[in-house]
């Protein structure tokens, strides 16, 4: 689990970098590496949940990230986690 905390005031390098940043997290995504990712409600903190074997493939993965550069983060290594699966219901044709 990563804990990101945003500058206070956001350049505007840092904001022309969203868009590269909303592409590179919708490929994590679709490659299985990022299980969750969310944006406190007054922009100052993002968590992410990465699939990793190792704290050194974090590191690895956050580094490509656009916006990490802009960003102070902490890393917790996580023993389980735990989600409500938001996938829709399969329906028996029984």
């Amino acid at each position: 689990m990563v804990d990101f905390s945003l500058p206070k005031v956001l350049s505007e390098d840092f904001l022309r970098q969203i868009p590269h940043q909303r592409a590179k997290i919708n490929k994590l995504f679709r490659d299985g590496k990022l299980v969750n990712y969310a944006l406190s409600l007054d922009n100052s903190k993002i968590w992410a949940t990465i699939n990793a074997n190792s704290e050194l493939d974090v590191l690895k993965l956050i580094s490509q990230l656009p916006l990490t550069r802009f960003m102070k983060y902490s890393i917790s290594l996580l023993t389980f986690y735990s989600g409500v699966n938001t996938e829709a219901p399969v329906f028996s044709v029984n």
